[in-house]
């Protein structure tokens, strides 16, 4: 007897990174003065984005030694923490941003699985 196995014909559809998705990005990054991480932080996200990003983004940076209240209302629990505000959905990364590949999956550029096999290679 012979069994055959056939494939499903319900795919999952695989998510786009925002990157494709979107061709507006607002990223606010929230500092507490002009500390060397904080400058290290918009330097390393201003050069991300113009690799990545280049012509459809806007840096704003929130001092929040000049307004501390944005930090509640925002939930900003330590700096520099950067907000991805569009697209949709918002999404935080916490630190100086050195880290380049793990910026890119945080703000969905790349997906993580893209980036092992990339580094298997």
């Amino acid at each position: 007897m012979k069994i055959r196995l056939e494939k499903s014909k319900t795919r999952r559809k695989k998510k786009q990174p925002a990157k494709a998705r979107s061709d507006k990005w607002l990223l606010r990054l929230y500092v507490a003065g002009k500390t060397p991480k904080s400058v290290t932080a918009f330097n390393n996200l201003k050069l991300i984005c113009e690799e990545q990003l280049k012509g459809k983004y806007r840096i704003e940076v929130v001092d929040l030694l000049k307004n501390p209240r944005l930090a509640r209302d925002n939930q900003i629990l330590a700096v520099p923490t950067l907000v991805r505000k569009l697209p949709l959905p918002v999404r935080k990364i916490i630190g100086d941003l050195s880290n380049t590949e793990s910026v890119l999956v945080g703000l969905d550029l790349v997906e993580y699985s893209a980036l092992k096999r990339k580094s298997k290679v």
